[in-house]
């Protein structure tokens, strides 16, 4: 069926292509997986009460249990696939956020894939209006949900959470996920807290009501509420699309990156340990990852990581013929990028040219805010913090 083909079926093949190697991986959370780089180094920095007391904050979910064998082959070559996936559960202390929507969703979606040696990673990340085959999955009370064409992609954490959004991904992309990490939107915002802000640079006005976000163009340095209202702008940049706020996301989560690299948590123990403390509280990663004998682990082999080692693209969509508010994989694009990724080679630019996602200039407005100043260091012409 043309459903099934464009956007349902297991785009890239069935390979699977993977590590399990002595580098134990996990997740890293919506945007947060490169503050993890640096925060969860705390696990090995020192008394045991620090660790027992980090390791208390951790609850897994065992998603290969409820995945069981049908899934992609684990492929052993040196690679690591992780689904990163931001919730916009509206239930506790996120209720401030959204209307009258009940339950949670897959608010943000990126597949991270880091490549053998760990010098370079590709993230992809997958519009949650993209019109999918849904596979069946088991709910929270393992009932049987049957599988649905033509659904949003976020539908899928909806009625079957995580392990659903994990079966979706891999029945796109042909790909076995190593590992899952999710954060919520109360998470994220202590968690960029914690960091002492986000600077970002901003070249054009972004006000937005439904996200809560006024910038004027300049230089910032963002709270946690204010980085949550600008990966939530959708309707104010660019043309106001899910892209378009993809872009935004992509452009953040550079310079979070940077940002983490910046305040020099490393040789802050404090600042450290108040960072690991948050961090951990902040995510819910998969059952291999629940420790932070596992999250150090993985912190430690991404640690080489700078914002230039990292390759942002959307996964490869088209606005959907019959409704022009969703989109729809590009299959043959789509396709080129899950086996790049499964090989382990860099996603090649020709599967973007035709794509929607990387369209438009919404990820031009903002900027690492601090990247200036670390390239002048790095060359030698002004002195450190």
């Amino acid at each position: 069926m043309g459903e099934q083909s464009s956007s349902g079926g297991r785009i890239g093949g069935s390979r699977g292509r993977r590590r399990k190697g002595p580098s134990t991986g996990r997740r890293a959370g919506r945007f947060a997986t490169w503050s993890l780089v640096g925060a969860l180094l705390a696990g090995g920095a020192g008394a045991g009460y620090v660790y027992l007391k980090l390791d208390g904050n951790l609850d897994g979910i065992d998603i290969n249990a409820r995945l069981g064998t049908d899934r992609p082959d684990d492929v052993d070559n040196g690679s690591l696939d992780i689904l990163l996936l931001g919730s916009d559960s509206r239930a506790g202390e996120n209720a401030g956020y959204g209307g009258d929507e009940e339950g949670a969703r897959a608010d943000t979606a990126m597949v991270v894939h880091l490549h053998e040696g760990r010098k370079k990673a590709s993230v992809v990340s997958i519009p949650r209006d993209t019109l999918i085959t849904r596979p069946e999955c088991l709910d929270a009370d393992d009932r049987t949900v049957p599988s649905q064409n033509r659904v949003m992609f976020n539908t899928a954490y909806e009625v079957g959470g995580p392990a659903c959004a994990v079966k979706t991904v891999e029945r796109m992309s042909g790909i076995r996920m190593d590992h899952y990490i999710e954060v919520d939107f109360t998470g994220f915002k202590k968690l960029v807290d914690a960091l002492g802000g986000v600077e970002i640079t901003t070249d054009k006005p972004i006000k937005d009501t439904k996200s809560r976000l006024d910038l004027a163009p300049g230089t910032h340095t963002l709270d946690g509420e204010q980085s949550l209202g600008l990966v939530r702008t959708r309707k104010s940049v660019g043309d106001g699309s899910d892209l378009g706020r993809i872009q935004l996301q992509q452009a953040f989560m550079k310079a979070f990156i940077g940002q983490v690299q910046e305040v020099g948590v490393l040789t802050n123990p404090a600042k450290l340990l108040d960072i690991a403390d948050t961090a951990t509280k902040a995510i819910t990663p998969d059952s291999e990852l629940d420790s932070i004998g596992e999250l150090t682990g993985l912190a430690r082999g991404l640690s080489g990581l700078d914002a230039k080692d990292v390759d942002m693209v959307t996964m490869p969509v088209e606005y959907d013929p019959i409704d022009p508010n969703r989109v729809i994989p590009l299959r043959g694009a789509a396709q080129q990028v899950w086996s790049a990724l499964a090989l382990d080679r860099p996603i090649p630019p020709a599967a973007l040219e035709d794509s929607a996602g990387d369209k438009g200039d919404a990820g031009s407005v903002v900027r690492d805010g601090t990247a200036p100043a670390r390239q002048q260091r790095a060359a030698g012409g002004g002195a450190g913090e």
